[in-house]
């Protein structure tokens, strides 16, 4: 594997690290060119685990023969670019966790009934566009036991660098895709009955025993502050609140999922 001295903040093929926005990263234009990026060996060897394809390496010097030995190991013949911790932080525009970036190829995204062929429980992600929301929601899905998690296109990329740093790397391990048009009724036609997280005054308490007894259900999970639009909480099988006391009205969304998740999972 060649290792490649970092010189200088424009040096050739680091661009992806430093000069490329995540829009560009995704490349809309041809998706089979996509890159995104993933930070620290632990995220890095779950994608590689997961079946993601490595493009090249950053990381600084001292971690060659250290925390990213295994993954050089792993990595085959691709490049390593390496230099002084000052330096890549200034190229990167923050100090590397545990000093290791890896530039990966970004996948095909699947089809909605591909991954719900075989799926019990799942959330919809909607409108979401914070990235720390985003890398808990997967994360709290991988731990509870969701089985896909779709997104509608006005969420934020769950392969943006932020999401896979806070998920740990859970993007890799939950079945995703993008959801288009009607949500209900796209779920409805794959047999899942739809749960909309809204505060209304025809909801039922999360805890409803109605719930538990679906066999296959969609959790639907809007951003915070306006929450699901009026049309998707209208369309919705139900509509369900988390309840509350001291008069909290809500919960961030990603604490929101995590409660969710626990108590409508599947039966064991």
């Amino acid at each position: 594997m060649p290792i490649i001295e970092v010189t200088s903040l424009d040096h050739p093929g680091v661009e992806v690290y430093s000069t490329l926005t995540e829009a560009q990263l995704r490349n809309r234009l041809e998706p089979d060119k996509g890159i995104f990026i993933a930070e620290s060996p632990k995220v890095i060897h779950v994608a590689l685990d997961a079946g993601y394809e490595p493009l090249s390496l950053l990381c600084e010097r001292r971690h060659i023969t250290g925390d990213a030995a295994s993954l050089i190991e792993r990595c085959g013949d691709i490049p390593v670019y390496t230099g002084e911790r000052d330096l890549l932080a200034s190229l990167t525009g923050y100090t590397l966790t545990r000093g290791v970036l890896c530039a990966m190829r970004r996948p095909t995204p699947p089809a909605v009934a591909d991954v719900c062929r075989v799926a019990q429980r799942i959330v919809v992600i909607d409108g979401v566009t914070d990235t720390t929301n985003i890398g808990a929601i997967f994360r709290s899905a991988a731990a509870l036991g969701i089985d896909a998690v779709l997104l509608t296109p006005t969420s934020c990329d769950p392969l943006n660098r932020r999401a896979v740093r806070v998920s740990m790397g859970s993007v890799f391990l939950v079945p995703w895709a993008w959801v288009e048009g009607e949500v209900t009724p796209t779920l409805n036609a794959l047999g899942f009955k739809t749960a909309a997280m809204a505060l209304s005054d025809n909801s039922i308490p999360l805890d409803d025993p109605v719930l538990k007894e679906i066999p296959r259900l969609a959790v639907i999970m809007g951003t915070e502050g306006d929450g699901l639009s009026h049309e998707v909480i209208t369309s919705a099988d139900h509509i369900v609140r988390i309840p509350m006391q001291h008069g909290v009205d809500s919960l961030n969304v990603a604490a929101a999922s995590a409660v969710a998740f626990w108590e409508l999972r599947k039966k064991r």
